[in-house]
């Protein structure tokens, strides 16, 4: 029924969402797909690659068809999001045989891989390859070149980079993305206060921090110095980015070791950390999780995104190695995909308060798990909540309150020490996706609420691995349905 209600409220907004932007890859996760999912296991499978590349055709044109629906509506992408759009669906289309550049197109280098591990003889290869060549040269450039059009044609005409608000009736649009993304009834100034406050909360434990490591000066100085830390960040080579891959695969053995001191219930799926495929940088966030395959065969995946080493933060990515994977998304998504007693559509259903709320209730219980023994380490830990926490203030701020960008980047930079680029990337998501920053906080309140309710009730009788079982035990769900069933449980305790 929630999800009924929330689909039928929905509905009279789909107009106001952007087609494409420069954060959510509505273009690239098709090329994506292609690479990273479509595996070459026969003939058929092969051809039926080809056919896809050539169905591209359809769905580019169909994306620059819907721009200029929306765009006549009244609602247009921000104006700063073009030159990324275009750049990224330039990268899809570069290469021979499109372009003459001197490399191969992306796509046309893993058919080939995946084709040669078919062993066939040189004429049945032959036949394969052109197929998947035809159609980049044809169907697949002439709805690229359509789509690039329409992009290069709203480009010229679009001015400004405004919050939602600007849109029709946009206001009530806002109210609907909060109610959608945090599943809770709850105003913007509600939001935006509850922010504040918790800005103001984490600041006094980084102060802690700064007593501790012996640094003297203003705590805005102390963010200064962690952006320009060298200790802070890895070298900006394929090395720089090697050793954090192997941090991050340790950090992941490292929580598994003991992983059921804490959860009765973990996921039999395996987890890779990878690094984001630089032809689609970006067009992605700094990290994020890929679910495994439902029969097991394809493992869940940490990517982290290492186009900029120099914006690549060793404190801060401390903390969000534990949120992409373990005990954060990996933990909770494939623990939800392996669940045999609840409905198949619940297996993959996602809340953003309740997934990202999990996740960052993971960097926090990582700390009582015993990690972040570094302070700094620590210190990152707090950046990151609070980078969560400035979120409430800056969307609220973006689509209620009229926000400039400008506006909303100086805020992130007086209150945290993430750097400028980073900071930049998230302003500019807030703009493109109104609400769904607003989720993971939110979702990590309610969880701490809940958990100190359930503490209090229970006293010594409490559990923290009967407690997680209730949280992610039974598949993702709004925040409403959460807090009922940590009461049930609690009720059955007692």
């Amino acid at each position: 029924m929630f999800n009924i209600e929330q689909a039928l409220d929905d509905a009279a907004w789909r107009r106001h969402e952007y087609v494409i932007d420069q954060f959510n890859g509505q273009v690239s996760d098709r090329f994506a797909f292609l690479q990273n999912e479509h595996t070459i296991d026969s003939e058929k499978d092969a051809e039926d690659y080809a056919r896809r590349i050539a169905g591209l055709r359809e769905v580019f044109e169909e994306l620059a068809r819907q721009l200029r629906d929306r765009s006549d509506f009244g609602v247009a992408t921000p104006a700063f999001a073009y030159a990324d759009m275009i750049a990224d669906v330039r990268n899809m289309t570069s290469g021979a045989p499109i372009t003459d550049e001197g490399r191969d197109n992306p796509l046309i280098t893993d058919f080939r891989s995946k084709l040669d591990a078919l062993q066939l003889g040189a004429e049945g290869h032959a036949q394969l390859e052109g197929a998947a060549l035809a159609a980049l040269r044809g169907p697949f450039k002439e709805g690229a070149d359509a789509l690039m059009a329409e992009l290069q044609y709203q480009q010229a005409q679009v001015q400004d980079s405004l919050g939602v608000w600007a849109l029709p009736d946009g206001d009530d649009y806002y109210r609907n993305r909060i109610r959608h993304h945090t599943t809770l009834d709850i105003t913007p100034d509600e939001i935006h206060q509850a922010g504040l406050d918790d800005v103001a909360r984490i600041h006094a434990e980084m102060h802690v921090i700064m007593e501790q490591v012996g640094f003297a000066g203003s705590l805005q100085e102390f963010f200064d110095f962690v952006r320009t830390d060298p200790n802070n960040f890895y070298e900006d080579s394929d090395a720089g980015r090697e050793q954090f891959l192997a941090e991050a695969r340790a950090q992941v053995a490292e929580i598994e070791a003991i992983a059921d001191q804490y959860f009765n219930i973990l996921p039999k799926a395996k987890l890779e950390v990878r690094r984001v495929e630089p032809w689609r940088e970006n067009s992605t966030s700094i990290a994020f999780y890929n679910r495994p395959s439902e029969d097991g065969s394809r493992p869940g995946i940490y990517y982290a995104n290492m186009k900029d080493m120099a914006n690549f933060q060793k404190y801060v990515f401390t903390a969000i190695t534990y949120h992409e994977s373990v005990p954060g998304h990996h933990f909770q998504i494939a623990n939800a995909m392996e669940l045999q007693d609840i409905p198949e559509f619940r297996k993959t259903e996602g809340y953003g308060a309740y997934t990202e709320g999990w996740a960052l209730y993971a960097e926090r219980l990582a700390r009582e798990m015993g990690f972040y023994q570094d302070p700094m380490r620590d210190f990152g830990r707090l950046q990151d909540e609070i980078w969560r926490s400035v979120r409430l203030v800056t969307d609220t701020g973006i689509h209620a309150l009229h926000w400039t960008r400008q506006q909303a980047i100086d805020y992130f930079l007086e209150n945290t020490p993430i750097s400028e680029g980073d900071i930049v990337t998230e302003v500019e998501r807030y703009f493109v996706n109104p609400g769904q920053a607003l989720g993971y906080k939110m979702g990590m309140l309610k969880i701490l609420e809940l958990r100190e309710r359930a503490r209090a009730a229970l006293g010594d009788r409490f559990d923290i691995r009967a407690f997680h079982d209730v949280v992610i035990g039974r598949g993702a769900m709004p925040l409403p349905v959460l807090e009922r069933q940590v009461e049930l449980w609690i009720a059955e305790q007692t």
